[in-house]
């Protein structure tokens, strides 16, 4: 990372879009701090329903709000060069403009002739940052025809910021309804249908709102033992305490772990935990000597798909997942490979990894692991 994008600065930025999920009126000028980093014209942000595409949640830094409204309406996702892409890519993964087409190509789109060059623009740098059963997440960098096309660390810092926009978008999104303020305090969390936990790094249970006892009280998908928050499912719970342990650290820290960790064994209703930081300095600290909050959503389309089931729970990555998803149908090595569209190199490459990740040895020890699972989405 350059020395104009450094850790310290990425931390920051982190924080403040933390502070967000409890004051929404904040996008703004964190959007506006990653645009002074990036050397950006602007930076939007959309949280959208996945059918429909109508909008949950959308905020800028400052622009011509007349041209934005001309972008959403008149040009769409096919209309904008890399945008389907975007939606088709893996969550976190960055894609820039003239770093995947040329740019002859890209300013002879009608996109570049009658909307960005008039303003001045040149490259864009989207990521897709939330894809759920029922939401998608983008947010784009834009920059000024002056300067240089979007390079790989400014690429490398916007795919940084990425899974603390997930987290703070749908934590905010479970906030939204009862209207909470930067300054809320435990009176407003009791207001709140979700269940909410603060708790110490070590799962130590502070507060628990009316939703949380209630899911205590009747034998829901955490329970309180010893005065101690516990998931139910072994693998959950190993996840959950990476996490909370984490978001004690610092923000940056806690990275992509903490969202959507199912809570759900086969059969039960829907649960999702989401770990939110209560960092010193911010907002959010207004809860200690809460360290933690943590969140949990019961609502079906909240879950992550099954490839997000198995990355929340034991790290792995995207292709590795698709790799566990496609091993467990029980198809010949063959037929795997031909889905996956990989060697067989890569594919032992990926099993050895999945293996150390998840504890196990061999196809049949993962199959059984994985039966253990709740799985939205799969039969």
């Amino acid at each position: 990372m350059s020395s104009r994008l450094s850790a310290e600065l990425l931390s920051s930025i982190i924080g403040d879009i933390y502070d967000c999920a409890i004051n929404p009126s904040g996008w703004s000028a964190a959007l506006s701090r990653i645009t002074l980093a990036i050397d950006a014209a602007y930076t939007t942000i959309s949280l959208a329903d996945a059918v429909g595409l109508q909008g949950r949640m959308a905020a800028q830094s400052p622009w011509d709000t007349e041209q934005l409204r001309i972008l959403n309406e008149e040009y769409g996702i096919a209309g904008v060069p890399g945008l389907q892409r975007v939606m088709l890519n893996d969550v976190d993964e960055t894609w820039s403009t003239l770093s995947n087409m040329p740019e002859a190509e890209f300013q002879a789109t009608p996109f570049y002739q009658n909307w960005a060059r008039p303003q001045g623009l040149r490259d864009a740098c989207l990521v897709k940052f939330v894809h759920t059963q029922d939401r998608i997440g983008v947010m784009g960098c834009i920059t000024r025809a002056s300067r240089d096309i979007i390079g790989p660390a400014e690429q490398k810092f916007i795919g940084l910021l990425s899974p603390h926009l997930r987290r703070a978008a749908l934590i905010g999104d479970l906030l939204d309804q009862a209207r909470v303020e930067a300054s809320f305090y435990q009176s407003a969390l009791d207001q709140l249908a979700s269940p909410v936990m603060l708790t110490t790094a070590d799962g130590s249970i502070l507060y628990a709102n009316k939703a949380a006892e209630d899911m205590f009280a009747n034998d829901g998908s955490l329970a309180k033992t010893g005065g101690k928050l516990k998931a139910k499912v072994h693998a959950s719970q190993i996840a959950l305490t990476s996490a909370l342990r984490d978001a004690s650290l610092s923000d940056q820290v806690l990275g992509g772990s903490g969202i959507g960790i199912p809570l759900s064994r086969p059969g039960q209703p829907a649960a999702v935990a989401y770990v939110l930081p209560l960092s010193p300095g911010t907002a959010r600290a207004a809860f200690k000597p809460a360290t933690v909050a943590v969140f949990v959503s019961t609502s079906i389309s909240a879950s992550p798909p099954p490839d997000g089931v198995l990355i929340a729970l034991y790290d792995l990555t995207p292709a590795e997942a698709r790799v566990v998803l496609a091993v467990v149908e029980g198809q010949t090595r063959d037929a795997t490979l031909e889905k996956l569209n990989v060697s067989e190199n890569t594919l032992k490459t990926h099993l050895n990894k999945i293996y150390k990740k998840t504890g196990t040895g061999n196809v049949a020890e993962l199959i059984r692991l994985t039966s253990t699972l709740s799985m939205p989405g799969r039969a």
